[in-house]
């Protein structure tokens, strides 16, 4: 038996387990910090440019975007997606004919745009997709805000926004052919 105090003792192992305790927040901590970092560089940014009068591009981007949400999700990777629409890219996000612009519902739009409308609200709704609408568009036009989708944020330039989006926060940029 050892000749050590029952007191001293106790402290003598408080002392070393302390010092891991110390070590093991340490490498807590570390882990912490690191985390969100590695959390950051996986989270996908996409804009997408919707400045086009053709529904079947549109559609054919509308598509390309829930394939890539549903991706995204699918593998659990934290995504911003969003849709700047600039000149005729505002014959989609409204159910105003916009007769008497240079945007105006043709045939095509009109066949489609119950089904365009219920596929673009759904990527909003459903999948937190960011509809933005250039203001120097429906401004020029005089489409009144209250036109719009609920959904649609209004920008002040949809042009200068890519460039933002881009050059500051590091999204890829897609447009539709």
């Amino acid at each position: 038996m050892s000749n050590i105090p029952v007191s001293r003792a106790l402290s003598l192992s408080h002392g070393r387990n302390a010092g891991w305790l110390l070590v093991l927040c340490g490498v807590v901590l570390l882990l912490a910090m690191a985390a969100p970092q590695a959390r950051a560089e996986a989270e996908a940014r996409v804009v997408y440019h919707a400045d086009f009068a053709d529904p079947r591009r549109f559609s054919a981007m509308l598509t390309s975007i829930n394939n890539m949400v549903n991706h995204y999700a699918n593998n659990f990777i934290e995504y911003d997606v969003r849709i700047v629409f600039v000149a005729h890219g505002v014959r989609f996000v409204t159910d105003d004919k916009l007769s008497g612009t240079p945007f105006a519902e043709d045939k095509t739009l009109a066949e489609q745009r119950e089904n365009l409308r219920g596929r673009l609200l759904a990527l909003a709704e459903m999948h937190s997709v960011k509809l933005e609408l250039c203001n120097i568009t429906r401004s020029q036009i005089g489409l009144a805000e209250d036109k719009l989708y609920g959904q649609v944020e209004l920008i002040p330039s949809g042009v200068v926004r890519i460039a933002q989006l881009q050059q500051e926060e590091g999204f890829a940029y897609i447009k539709i052919e």
